[in-house]
């Protein structure tokens, strides 16, 4: 008879595929990632998780300029 995984066996696993406890975990790391799309005054930004970020373009410009970004860019987030 299989027994359904802990809390703390999920977090375990969720942890090791993000980085694992050994590199700090995923929290507060810097990682590369790709934009997929610009919507509005923000980038969608996919770094390998389940579900894809939203970064304000106004972080990746200097004040005043241009953002210079495209699709198919890499950044680091």
């Amino acid at each position: 008879m299989a027994t359904n995984p802990s809390r703390d066996d999920f977090a375990a696993l969720l942890d090791e595929s993000l980085g694992g406890a050994a590199n700090g975990g995923f929290e507060g790391r810097v990682v590369k990632g790709t934009i997929t799309a610009i919507e509005n005054d923000k980038a969608v930004i996919d770094v390998g998780l389940k579900s894809e970020g939203r970064v304000a373009l106004r972080e990746f410009a200097s004040p005043g300029q241009p953002h210079g970004l495209s699709v198919g860019d890499e950044v680091e987030v």
